[in-house]
């Protein structure tokens, strides 16, 4: 038993000085580090998928051999770690130490990065359950996250419960979010013009037809010209809930 959860474990290329290794020794290819490499392979993810990215097309990208990435990754999977946290890096996190701004605004923020980081490399969504994410980018910003739910009031019980509430909440939206654009990229459409031939499309079925006949009411109370439109407004009222759920929270002490 001890030898196949030893087997089945996933290491961490963020642990053992892995992450600092800039290369195995002597002899290293020319032209290459880590940095780069990690670069590139976010470009492919985001271009090309994740079910298509290998370390030969990363090679191929990079016009140098399979063996000479090697020398800077043991692994795919730590090259996929690598290219996680990578996405992170950058941001424009709010600072949670500043009083004079309202932990309100400052979790919107975050949620609202969140989502964009999710539809905008879609590939994050299956990876973020993968790897343990304590590369350096991903610990700032779970620590931002963290002090500003802490800001809320919220006792200290309830703090992972409002984080989880809020940002699996982000990860569902945005993953499905994800979804759809990669769906109306392989069609070919507009995400306006998709969305019409979906809805045209799914009342030619009995069963489809009268359930969106039956929302049709709230669907046109929500509002939204566009598709971008109606998502962020639904994304925003959503968001605003679980702020107000929050406050009640803290209320009721």
């Amino acid at each position: 038993m001890v030898k196949a959860a030893e087997r089945t474990a996933r290491g961490s290329v963020w642990l053992e000085d892995k992450a600092r290794r800039r290369g195995r020794g002597g002899g290293q290819p020319s032209g290459l580090d880590r940095e780069r490499i990690t670069e590139v392979s976010v470009r492919l993810l985001d271009a090309e998928g994740l079910a298509k990215f290998s370390m030969r097309r990363l090679a191929a990208e990079l016009n140098v051999t399979a063996m000479s990435v090697y020398w800077y990754v043991d692994t795919k999977d730590e090259l996929l770690e690598l290219a996680l946290d990578a996405v992170y890096g950058g941001l424009p996190l709010p600072d949670p130490e500043a009083e004079d701004e309202d932990w309100r605004d400052q979790l919107r923020t975050l949620a609202t990065l969140y989502r964009t980081q999710l539809v905008r490399h879609p590939w994050v969504s299956p990876l973020a359950g993968r790897y343990l994410n304590i590369g350096p980018n991903s610990l700032v910003f779970s620590r931002t996250v963290q002090r500003i739910i802490r800001r809320t009031g919220l006792p200290a019980h309830g703090i992972t419960g409002a984080i989880s509430a809020v940002f699996q909440f982000v990860y569902g939206y945005g993953t499905i979010e994800g979804h759809f654009h990669a769906r109306v990229e392989d069609a070919g459409m507009t995400p306006d013009d998709y969305f019409k031939h979906a809805m045209d499309s799914v009342t030619e079925t009995p069963a489809a037809a009268a359930v969106i006949e039956e929302s049709k009411e709230f669907m046109a109370a929500r509002g939204g010209d566009t598709v971008e439109e109606m998502l962020n407004r639904d994304f925003t009222f959503a968001l605003d809930l679980l702020i107000a759920g929050i406050e009640a929270m803290v209320q009721r002490g």
